[in-house]
């Protein structure tokens, strides 16, 4: 039994014609906000779990960015993200060499991802399971998110470190 994406997207949006949205095999809730930009060559995978992508208003999902649904996203309203991220809420088991990686499937959950509103997320940065960027908080480009960022931080790197706060 093939499921489809339940896909909602607000006549104010914009999605690029060379954007790609893949059909879930789960059921998968995509939600598309008013006014949001999604650029080209963005690809939404909902694969790696059953949780469902929510976009709020005014997010912009730059160029090349492949966005995982995994154990679910929530992008707060006005999120951007700039180009080449990997935004992936799953994990491939893989503690057993008695097994491939394709038969150990995916460890639990870590929470998903949640990216707070007004949030920027730099280019080529790689946002994990289990991130909790808060309201605000800046990621700088080529950084590696996995945890609790923050609302209004500034954080750069791997490992990631805080290196200010918005004023």
């Amino acid at each position: 039994a093939v499921h489809r994406t339940m896909l909602i997207i607000s006549p104010t949006a914009r999605i690029s014609p060379l954007a790609h949205i893949e059909d879930s095999v789960r059921g998968t809730r995509i939600e598309i906000g008013d006014e949001v930009l999604i650029d080209s060559f963005v690809r939404i995978n909902p694969s790696g779990g059953s949780g469902d992508l929510i976009i709020s208003a005014r997010c912009y999902i730059n160029a090349g960015t492949v966005i995982y649904t995994g154990n679910g996203i929530f992008m707060g309203e006005g999120a951007l993200i700039a180009a080449n991220c990997t935004i992936a809420p799953t994990n491939h088991e893989y503690r057993l060499r008695s097994k491939t990686l394709l038969q150990q499937g995916f460890l639990p959950s870590k929470g998903g991802i949640r990216i707070g509103a007004d949030a920027w997320i730099g280019a080529n940065s790689v946002i994990l399971d289990g991130a909790d960027i808060g309201q605000g908080a800046i990621i700088g480009a080529g950084s590696v998110v996995s945890g609790v960022i923050e609302p209004y931080s500034i954080n750069v790197g791997n490992p990631l470190r805080k290196i200010g706060e918005r004023r």
